[in-house]
């Protein structure tokens, strides 16, 4: 057996797989924080980091456990790894610390190649273990909490990113919004939720430069403006329909997202568009994404919800085909918290 543990900690969830020559997985945790941070309505980096310190023995240790479980082989242990692949960028520089402090220290003690994986490559490989058979070239759609770009893929590895927010990512307006509403955290989830109950329709939300020629974002304003229309609708005293609101907001989004991935298919001549991050979970997005796509030849391919989200398996995935080419970091690694794609 040829064995890979990943380790992912770039924000708020602490995450271990195990990867078996390449295609089976013999294990899958994932650490979440999410109820710590949604008392604060958002994530705390000092936090994160704190308890990712207080979680990373237990997940690895059921991270063991299962793949035992798994091989049905009782005796195994981290001397039987080949490599360790980590999350070293970008991220909570804090959080990314204890990944990769834990992963430089098993990576010396079984003396086993060490393994620094962009996060957002992972998220981009997590396409690969939805659909083994993709491809590139294709254009990425990765929108999440800290980033929304569209990247021409031309070939694993190497990346051109076409055009990306100016200033709010696209998970961050969902969780700014959803605070002023009161719904609480994540937003995206939630108000995805409200927003099926909800008329798309019946508040008409600014769509930055989703006519601008180029394929640059910014949700700033559509923020602000949905903040204002609250602050508007509460100082004249009228009840505010929240999930008119929610689906109104999501619609704005989706349609900028929308129109900018049509014209990056357009501008690179490529008929596959891949959805990647954290938002790539939103069924609006993928209903409409695939609706405009198709209607000029194009198809989209997207994770399955469960690899939209940060965790380990994608890591694992870049890592392996790295492992391959020989693409090992040295213990001196460091976390590099604004490190950009390619």
């Amino acid at each position: 057996m040829s064995l890979l543990l990943a380790i992912e900690s770039s924000c708020d969830e602490m995450a271990m797989a195990v990867l078996k020559d390449q295609r089976e997985f013999l294990s899958s945790v994932v650490a979440s924080q999410i109820d710590i941070h949604a008392m604060y309505g958002g994530v705390v980096p000092e936090i994160a980091s704190r308890k990712h310190i207080e979680a990373i023995g237990g997940v690895v240790i059921e991270c063991l456990a299962q793949a035992r479980e798994r091989t049905g082989k009782a005796d195994l242990s981290w001397s039987d790894l080949a490599a360790v692949s980590v999350t070293y960028a970008p991220g909570l520089v804090g959080a990314l610390v204890v990944g990769a402090a834990f992963a430089k220290g098993l990576a010396w003690a079984c003396d086993v190649p060490l393994i620094g994986v962009n996060h957002l490559e992972g998220h981009l490989y997590a396409n690969k273990i939805a659909c083994p058979d993709i491809k590139p070239p294709m254009v990425v759609s990765l929108v999440s909490g800290g980033h929304t770009m569209l990247v021409h893929v031309k070939d694993w590895g190497s990346y051109e990113t076409m055009g990306s927010t100016l200033d709010d990512a696209v998970g961050e307006a969902f969780d700014k919004v959803a605070k002023a509403m009161g719904l609480g955290y994540p937003g995206g989830p939630l108000i995805s939720a409200l927003a099926e109950k909800g008329n798309p329709k019946a508040v008409r939300f600014p769509r930055a430069l989703m006519h601008s020629g180029d394929l640059q974002f910014s949700l700033s304003g559509l923020k602000t403006s949905v903040m204002t229309y609250l602050q508007k609708e509460q100082q004249a005293g009228r009840e505010v329909n929240k999930a008119d609101v929610a689906a109104s907001f999501q619609e704005a989004i989706v349609d900028v997202l929308v129109q900018k991935s049509v014209h990056a298919l357009q501008e690179t001549g490529l008929k596959k568009i891949v959805l990647a991050g954290g938002v790539s979970a939103n069924k609006h997005l993928q209903t409409a994404l695939a609706d405009a796509v198709g209607g000029i030849g194009a198809s989209l391919v997207h994770p399955t919800p469960i690899l939209c989200t940060d965790n380990a398996v994608m890591i694992a995935c870049r890592g392996y085909f790295m492992y391959q080419n020989g693409e090992y970091s040295p213990l001196d690694l460091n976390a590099v918290p604004s490190l950009k794609l390619g």
